[in-house]
């Protein structure tokens, strides 16, 4: 059964390779050229990623460098078909005999050795092993309304469950976020009138098929293309020949697209070609990663199977591999897995099992657990999932272009991601770490007063997140820092720009100038209404001059 989690069975035939044959993970001991890519950080990052390390003070470390040429050289030398790289691991994926694999430990370099060790996929085949160290609560939760918005149609209730329509309503819809989706296929995404409001506006920034070495990404299993119409999906009725209405969470981000998956096997190679993709990812300045997959126990060969006890966070290459991530400073979001039902299986799959990565389980709409959704806890005793989102009855769009209804954490996953984007473009300058931890915390299940996840549930987790509560616990937070500050958001904006008006003050004087320095607005608001009217304005640069009392304050405001 593939990983793509659907909640249906897929059935395949099984093509196992020789017994001879072995895939394995080669390990370097060092990156000799380290000192040359620290002196010129961009031939190894962008821009925006190292704008992002500046901005959470994440400083540049031996993983960013891409592994030595030399060695990758030296190991083709040998004949060992290389098939993935990492940088962070500093590995080589491989595959041979393991006669010949084991020989790349004697390869040497300028008179010394270069690999470290082998690792693999079989473990019994590793010389050492490394020791390692179900009740379900219900509970209610309040309901806060908000101003429903007929326009999302079928996709309302997975919105405003985790009350991210409230952050909609503020315009903040994703502008500025970037999130990549690591799936199996996006095909039609380039053709469909649901993904035609993310094309025209250039919001799919590229992507690349890992799994065929192609450029080509309209393509593949249409589960990725699903999985990315809950975010970045928009039909309008009667707009552009629509029939209907719906909206993703994150209809303002931009988007890149990852093919990693193979829907016609399930092979370690998956978990490489993931992180190849994580890494680009990170090189890019990608700010959140979507994954609606995961690996445990059905993999064709299944000496390639892991267990339970590998469940810990820090065994399975792919979740090593998203821990590193994490570390560069993005948020990782995973689907927990579709086998609650499963009693041979019932677990969370890798690399929802990672300490870092903000793991999703699967409610229906009316807010209960879904049968299907996998338990945790991790093999270490962690909660997992983290939080839950609707996986049960999500809409989506399907590969004629029309919303339907289907079940799996495949959704609940990217459903909850949209929503973190729209959070994350009013506070940008909250780590990952922050947020992930917020996001926890606003669960219904956490209990605020002791500060504990008093009703631990290893389906639910900390339960279904409240953006809501979080947004307003962080306006907070800025005017507790200084009654003196005046807050704007969003940034960028296409509508209108709302004021957070500074403690004990009513009234401010607001200016607003092109680049050129030419006045466009001037005009007194009150905070009664803090809100400016920028919908007419044509899409570029602006300076926003705010006075109050004694104090100005200039802005920079990006229109979309």
């Amino acid at each position: 059964m593939k990983r793509l989690y659907f909640f249906i069975i897929i059935t395949f035939s099984v093509s196992n390779l020789s017994a001879q044959i072995e895939d394995a993970w080669v390990y370097f001991k060092d990156k000799p050229s380290e000192a040359s890519y620290f002196s010129s950080p961009l031939k190894m990052l962008t821009q925006r990623s190292l704008d992002r390390r500046a901005r959470f003070s994440i400083h540049l470390d031996s993983k960013d460098v891409p592994i030595d040429a030399s060695y990758v050289l030296k190991i083709k030398e040998s004949g060992v078909s290389i098939l993935a790289r990492s940088k962070w691991l500093n590995a080589l994926h491989v595959q041979d005999t393991k006669v010949n694999i084991d020989a790349l430990l004697s390869i040497e370099f300028n008179g010394n050795t270069i690999v470290s060790s082998i690792e693999y996929a079989n473990k019994s085949l590793n010389s050492s092993k490394t020791p390692k160290s179900k009740n379900k609560i219900s509970k209610k939760r309040n309901k806060l309304e908000f101003k429903k918005v007929d326009i999302y149609g079928d996709a309302e209730n997975q919105l405003s469950m985790l009350k991210g329509d409230s952050l909609h309503l503020k315009e903040l819809k994703g502008l500025g976020i970037q999130i990549a989706v690591l799936d199996a296929g996006f095909p039609n995404v380039n053709s469909l009138l649901a993904f035609k409001q993310v094309i025209d506006n250039n919001q799919i920034l590229g992507g690349y098929d890992f799994v065929n070495r192609s450029l080509n990404y309209f393509t593949g299993n249409y589960h990725g293309m699903s999985v990315l119409s809950t975010m970045a999906g928009y039909l309008e009725n009667g707009i552009n020949g629509a029939t209907n209405n719906y909206i993703g969470t994150a209809p303002g981000a931009e988007y890149y697209l990852f093919i990693t998956e193979d829907s016609n096997k399930e092979v370690k190679l998956e978990e490489s070609l993931w992180v190849e993709a994580a890494e680009r990812a990170d090189s890019l300045g990608v700010d959140i990663i979507n994954t609606s997959l995961g690996y445990s126990v059905f993999f064709d060969n299944t000496n390639h199977n892991y267990s339970y006890s590998d469940m810990d966070g820090q065994t399975a290459f792919i979740t090593r591999g998203a821990e590193i991530a994490f570390s560069r400073g993005m948020i990782l979001v995973n689907s927990a897995g579709n086998e609650g039902g499963d009693p041979d299986w019932p677990y969370i799959n890798a690399p929802a099992d990672g300490p870092s990565v903000l793991t999703i389980g699967a409610v229906k709409s009316n807010e209960e657990i879904a049968s299907f959704s996998s338990f945790g806890p991790t093999y270490d005793g962690r909660i997992k999932p983290d939080v839950c989102a609707q996986g049960q009855g999500t809409a989506l769009i399907n590969t004629s272009g029309n919303v339907v209804f289907a079940n799996g954490t495949s959704f609940s996953s990217p459903v909850l991601a949209g929503v973190i984007a729209c959070l994350w473009q009013a506070f940008p300058n909250k780590t990952n770490d922050e947020i992930v931890q917020l996001v926890r915390e606003s669960g219904h299940l956490y209990d605020v007063s002791t500060k504990t996840n008093a009703t631990i549930d290893y389906q639910m987790g900390y339960g279904i997140p409240n953006f809501s509560s979080i947004f307003n616990a962080l306006e907070i937070e800025k005017i507790q820092k200084g009654t003196a500050e005046v807050v704007f958001y969003p940034n960028p904006a296409s509508n209108n720009v709302y004021i957070k008006f500074p403690k004990g003050i009513s009234n401010l004087e607001i200016t607003l100038f092109s680049t050129s320095g030419s006045k466009i607005i001037e005009e007194q608001l009150h905070s009664e209404n803090p809100k400016l009217d920028i919908s007419y304005l044509s899409t570029g640069l602006y300076l926003l001059k705010i006075n109050y009392g004694n104090e100005i304050k200039e802005f920079k405001i990006l229109k979309n």
